[in-house]
């Protein structure tokens, strides 16, 4: 199988993302900034990094890891939390920059500052 960005951005993700031969794909419903424990930190950088702790676990349950991601949808609780999510993201991505969109949106519960669902494959 074969991942390739299309005009990526060099904001930590692309305006497309092509795979090419995947065996399966793997929907990761939006994850929160809670623990197994219902613990939600106080900080959005805090929050942020256990959210991606908990797609990172979804992930490693199906086999895969953060690079299998192709696609990201991340909801903030507001513009306020654009450049420390940009910053987390890319500590946790890396180089790896598959499509993404951010939707600023009321979040279910009002402790979450964000949520984050993803579509990867392999």
């Amino acid at each position: 199988m074969t991942y390739q960005p299309i005009e990526p951005t060099g904001a930590a993700y692309s305006q497309a993302y092509a795979v090419s031969g995947p065996k399966r794909f793997v929907f990761v419903s939006g994850q929160v900034p809670e623990d197994e424990r219902g613990y939600i930190p106080d900080t959005f950088r805090e929050q942020c990094f256990l959210t991606w702790q908990n797609i990172e676990t979804r992930l490693k349950n199906a086999g895969m890891t953060l690079r299998n991601i192709v696609k990201i949808t991340i909801f903030l609780a507001g513009r306020q939390y654009r450049n420390e999510n940009f910053d987390v993201r890319n500590e946790v991505l890396g180089n790896h920059q598959p499509a993404m969109t951010i939707v600023i949106a009321g979040i279910y519960d009002d402790q979450w500052l964000l949520e984050i669902e993803v579509v990867a494959a392999d």
